[in-house]
């Protein structure tokens, strides 16, 4: 209490009119006589009704993503991908009572991944058939329960970061050292990355690059559908020595895509490449580490060479939650770096030597968005 207490003396600091504006507005919305006028006015109702909703759907999310879990977890999705479906089969096929099954069908309905048609017939929602389109984030789904054993005390893994589930889970450092499992760690890599993979595509144009490093790339699912949208390039994926064996041996009858295994941080990066890339990497490490790889991928360049970076970013317009909220925790529980603007990892580039930084647009920026930059010839 003591700290709070100095912490709140140190307030001495101009108000902006952005501040007072904030500060009336906040003691007004604070007040319960205003918020029951706002509900009754006619003017002011429907502003209401939707903070209210927005209000009640941040305190529900857990319930809202649980839900989702238990679908995924089913396999209700693909049960209900040639439907109609009885409820009946449905609660015998997932050895559930059949109030049980109608109750976790009525609530994937409210959340659009459910359709119900009546007489006790459930069909996929929008949401249903948009997620059987994407198998990344079913897996994202089921990993999550890594990421809800950390969060059941929030407060606590804020303070004390170190040895969460999610970090046992990724096994980085263990992984590198050769005692760790490159499966666990490559396959939710492989299918994320795939997710968002022809977003990154279409926003880049690699038509005259000879050889493509995708640089944390896994077992290859960035670098294949690069391969197959450009068929004069060449790839190499650089990864972790164990997971780009298992890479090579996933690969082994596409002689256009090779495998290198090593550090990123402190080993060399393979050389000559015209395009070297970052999917859904770099956000996961601090800053001092993305310094040194972006350093190295640097050197590892042709003169006239480009970087392609590809990440979730904070601050995106419409998708400010994923960023900051989302990617905020979830980085943190992870245990090493954190969602970064456009705006920083642009300076980190500038930093590095790289020139010409651009944003490529992408269809999907709530979910990728890409900078480039380009290495000087001279």
């Amino acid at each position: 209490m003591e700290a709070f207490s100095s912490y709140s003396s140190k307030r001495d600091h101009p108000l902006t009119w952005r501040m007072k504006w904030h500060r009336y507005r906040n003691k007004l919305l604070s007040n319960p006589a205003f918020q029951r006028w706002a509900a009754r006015n006619p003017l002011t109702r429907s502003i209401g009704h939707r903070k209210a909703l927005a209000l009640h759907h941040l305190t529900a999310g857990f319930v809202y993503s649980q839900t989702l879990s238990a679908i995924v977890n089913l396999e209700l999705l693909d049960r209900l991908a040639d439907g109609p479906v009885h409820t009946d089969e449905i609660a015998q096929g997932s050895a559930l009572s059949i109030a049980a099954a109608e109750t976790l069908l009525k609530a994937g309905g409210s959340l659009g991944l459910i359709e119900a048609y009546g007489n006790g017939l459930w069909g996929l929602g929008e949401l249903g058939a948009a997620m059987r389109a994407n198998p990344g984030i079913a897996e994202m789904v089921r990993h999550h329960e890594h990421l809800y054993q950390d969060l059941a005390d929030p407060v606590r893994l804020l303070r004390h970061r170190e040895g969460s589930a999610l970090s046992r889970y990724w096994q980085y450092d263990t992984v590198l050292a050769g005692q760790g499992n490159p499966q666990v760690y490559s396959q939710l890599m492989r299918e994320s990355q795939a997710m968002i993979a022809d977003h990154v595509l279409d926003a880049i144009d690699l038509s005259g690059c000879h050889l493509l490093v995708d640089i944390g790339g896994g077992t290859g699912a960035f670098a294949g559908r690069a391969l197959d949208a450009f068929n004069t390039l060449k790839a190499t994926v650089f990864d972790l020595p164990a997971v780009a064996t298992a890479g090579a041996e996933l690969n082994v009858d596409n002689p256009r895509l090779r495998f290198a295994g090593g550090d990123m941080f402190n080993g060399p990066l393979p050389l000559g490449a015209d395009v070297v890339s970052f999917n859904r990497v770099l956000h996961d490490h601090d800053d001092d580490k993305v310094r040194k790889v972006l350093r190295n991928a640097y050197s590892a360049l042709k003169p006239g060479g480009q970087i392609v970076i590809a990440e979730p970013m904070a601050e995106t317009t419409g998708a400010e939650p994923i960023g900051h909220a989302y990617f905020g925790l979830y980085l943190w529980s992870l245990g090493s770096g954190r969602p970064r603007t456009l705006e920083e990892l642009s300076r980190f580039l500038q930093e590095a030597g790289f020139h010409e930084l651009a944003e490529q647009k992408t269809p999907m920026p709530c979910l990728v968005r890409v900078v480039t930059g380009i290495k000087p010839i001279s």
